[in-house]
């Protein structure tokens, strides 16, 4: 959507009802983003944003606002995720205030990982909200007043609020609650855990999410090896990646590559299914490129008429 604000390219896209296309990276854990903008570069005009992580599986690493700053100055358009493990409500309300300031406008709202999960397990967490109460304070500082309905002497904000959701939860009924919640909250988009099922996915999108008019786009996620399946399977709650994706990943000259396929496979079955996919592949997001042209998925600020 090059035709689009930067920052508005997203929200736009999602409007005019077009497939969706993100990609996450991770900030750097230091000073140095010259990866991360890097790779931001690779993906521009091949995404409509590029979906910056906060503290996922409670690691330590750069502020997502920071981060997506330091993306749409080099004019790529950024998702800032707020999780709300490690912020109480009104540190919540500072930083989204000043993301708008900053015209970061696209916001994924997070529980958060346990703190135990990550580097800095003797943390304390705050979780003061959830992702649902975090996206019901983002409509009211869009509406123009804070948490305790005070009004925002300065100007009200324009954020565009997304949500995660896993269609393979175990819960069918907490799954269908959840999500109608967020959506009730105010969610605009949603980005959905990593998908393996793509016959559950199906049924998610047509029990559940058809009934509202909101964007899901599935999560692909590069798998590099069987090792790293295996790895996965072992310590990922809620993911069961297939034995036939791992024995096929075992069996390849190159396995890597054929990681690449599988994924590229996965989006072409996302696009009969949702209006968008979210892609992850942690610390070879150069090859998104590629996964998204071998699954038939055109550039984003191509003419109309070439997706």
């Amino acid at each position: 959507m090059a035709s689009a604000p930067l920052g508005y390219q997203l929200r736009t896209a999602a409007k005019a009802n077009q497939f969706l296309v993100t990609a996450e990276v991770m900030p750097p854990k230091g000073g140095n983003p010259e990866h991360m903008l890097a790779m931001g570069q690779m993906l521009r005009g091949r995404v409509h944003a590029v979906n910056v992580t906060d503290g996922s599986r409670a690691v330590m690493r750069m502020s997502s606002w920071a981060a997506a700053l330091l993306l749409q100055q080099q004019g790529v358009e950024a998702v800032c995720q707020v999780a709300c493990r490690d912020r109480n409500r009104i540190a919540l309300q500072a930083d989204l205030m000043g993301a708008h300031a900053l015209g970061l406008r696209n916001i994924l709202a997070l529980t958060g990982d346990p703190v135990k999960a990550g580097d800095h397990p003797e943390a304390r967490g705050v979780f003061d909200l959830e992702s649902v109460r975090l996206l019901k304070l983002l409509e009211k500082l869009n509406y123009g007043v804070d948490s305790h309905d005070n009004p925002l002497t300065d100007g009200a904000l324009d954020l565009f609020a997304g949500a995660a959701i896993d269609p393979q939860s175990p819960s069918w009924s907490g799954l269908q609650r959840r999500f109608e919640a967020k959506v009730k909250a105010g969610a605009q988009f949603f980005q959905s855990q990593m998908i393996t099922d793509f016959d559950r996915l199906a049924k998610f999108m047509n029990q559940v999410a058809s009934s509202y008019d909101r964007p899901v786009l599935a999560g692909i996620f590069l798998l590099k090896s069987a090792k790293n399946a295996r790895f996965i399977n072992r310590n990922v709650p809620g993911v069961h990646i297939p034995e036939a994706i791992v024995e096929r990943l075992a069996a390849a000259a190159d396995p890597l590559q054929e990681g690449v396929q599988i994924a590229a496979e996965q989006v072409q079955a996302a696009q009969q299914i949702c209006q968008g996919v979210h892609l992850m592949a942690v610390r070879r997001e150069d090859l998104i490129p590629q996964i998204l042209e071998l699954g038939g998925v055109a550039p984003v600020d191509a003419p109309l008429a070439q997706r």
